[in-house]
């Protein structure tokens, strides 16, 4: 739930943002210096959103599962297990152009 909130906020920031860095822009052009940076506020506004929204996430995210051969086992049977080699096999469609090639020279 906590996560939840978190990113809701930092959407909200980054909008907030956003739409600041567009007014403040939109004012610099009207006055002829679109060259100026931009406030240190703004900027910290949206650093400070990208660090609640990963957060945000982080805390959102279920635990990992474990992804080893050992954990895999623990659930299933041995008699599960395909024994083939682990290659496989593919069909060749050389046969195909063979075909036709030896098709070409009957006629």
């Amino acid at each position: 739930m906590l996560g939840n909130v978190m990113l809701l906020v930092a959407t909200l920031m980054i909008l907030h943002a956003a739409f600041s860095m567009y007014e403040h822009l939109s004012h610099l052009k009207a006055l002829g210096r679109p060259e100026d940076a931009l406030p240190p506020d703004l900027v910290f506004e949206a650093i400070a959103a990208l660090a609640l929204a990963t957060a945000g996430a982080v805390l959102r995210t279920p635990t990992l599962r474990e992804v080893t051969w050992r954990s895999e086992m623990r659930h299933r049977a041995t008699a599960e297990q395909d024994t083939r080699l682990s290659f496989a096999t593919f069909v060749r469609r050389a046969g195909i152009l063979t075909a036709a090639a030896e098709s070409r020279k009957g006629q």
